[in-house]
């Protein structure tokens, strides 16, 4: 069973706790920490692009000249592909990009990037995130005391507006609730700074050893 340091906003070690073999000792799945990231960035396409065709470009409809006799081609509308500013042909239009995977293949994606990271030292557990004001220089102050990396991904058990409204601001922190916690997250970041709570609660859901809802990968529902 996988061990972890628990440290305050001082960087001091303060605790430690034990995680799940299930969630922070499984197998590193490459493959579906492909799908589980792919999958995440077809939802978030768009999906706007879109062409006119010849219906419904701007212009007449009048048949240009007639048929025969003149010598030239034939045509029947200045609207055509064939004619610059007419239609197009086969040109995008607006789609949905995103699919479903398998709840299963997320969730042992979702594993194996907590794994990965614990595996690799990029993942810590803090007691709590008590911040006593909402200001960004605080909160710079606190995660340079805490040697953050230049992104870090902040994982919070429920709301903490003063962590929000000082977080929001800085470049390359992203605060997320452990509902929310998706592997391209996990994997887009540098660090991952955990409370104490947040991790309990990934551990239990994710291990089949809590009754409170499994979280979802925000691809997930």
């Amino acid at each position: 069973m996988p061990s972890v340091d628990i440290i305050d906003l001082n960087n001091k070690k303060v605790g430690s706790m034990d995680l799940s073999d299930a969630v922070f000792a499984a197998p590193v799945n490459q493959a579906l920490l492909y799908e589980s990231v792919r999958n995440y960035l077809a939802g978030t396409r768009r999906g706007t692009a879109s062409t006119k065709t010849r219906h419904e470009v701007a212009g007449s409809g009048k048949k240009l000249w007639k048929q025969k006799g003149t010598g030239r081609a034939r045509m029947g509308s200045i609207r055509s592909p064939l004619w610059r500013h007419g239609g197009t042909t086969h040109g995008p239009q607006p789609k949905d990009y995103s699919y479903k995977l398998p709840r299963k293949m997320l969730l042992g994606a979702l594993k194996s990037a907590l794994t990965a990271k614990l595996r690799d030292g990029e993942l810590r557990v803090v007691r709590d995130f008590s911040i006593a004001e909402a200001k960004s220089k605080h909160m710079r102050k606190t995660l340079d005391t805490l040697e953050a990396k230049r992104t870090v991904l902040l994982v919070e058990n429920g709301e903490n507006r003063n962590l929000e409204l000082s977080s929001r601001n800085l470049e390359g922190v992203k605060l997320v609730p452990t509902k929310d916690v998706t592997v391209y997250d996990l994997l887009a970041h540098q660090q991952i700074l955990m409370s104490e709570s947040a991790a309990r609660k990934l551990s239990d859901a994710l291990a089949g050893t809590s009754n409170s809802p499994s979280p979802s990968n925000a691809e997930a529902k």
